[in-house]
């Protein structure tokens, strides 16, 4: 079975505001966090999964909750580069981070 293009869409989107230095606007405005994902490489692997994990699809495979995805990347992010920025909830022990 192949993604929908619905999913490929919301990917596709995620993927071109992580390169164009928007995603999550505007909860990471002024960050500049290319520099963090060419240090530690990891920090971009990670926020993919947790971008994958938090998508949801209905049964047509439309996807239901790109935005919500994308926010808690974001937040990922945020608090990588930010001392004393918690997101909420809480990643710590989240299935959100679980590389597959």
């Amino acid at each position: 079975m192949k993604l929908s293009h619905s999913v490929s869409g919301a990917v596709r989107r995620f993927s071109y505001w992580i390169a164009n230095g928007t995603v999550g606007y505007p909860l990471l405005e002024g960050i500049d966090y290319f520099n963090e994902f060419k240090e530690s490489p990891s920090l971009l692997e990670i926020v993919y999964a947790i971008f994958m994990n938090n998508l949801e699809v209905d049964e047509n495979g439309e996807v239901l909750n790109a935005k919500y995805a994308e926010q808690r990347a974001a937040q990922y992010i945020k608090q990588w580069c930010v001392k004393g920025y918690v997101a909420d909830p809480a990643f710590d022990g989240s299935e959100e981070l679980e590389l597959y």
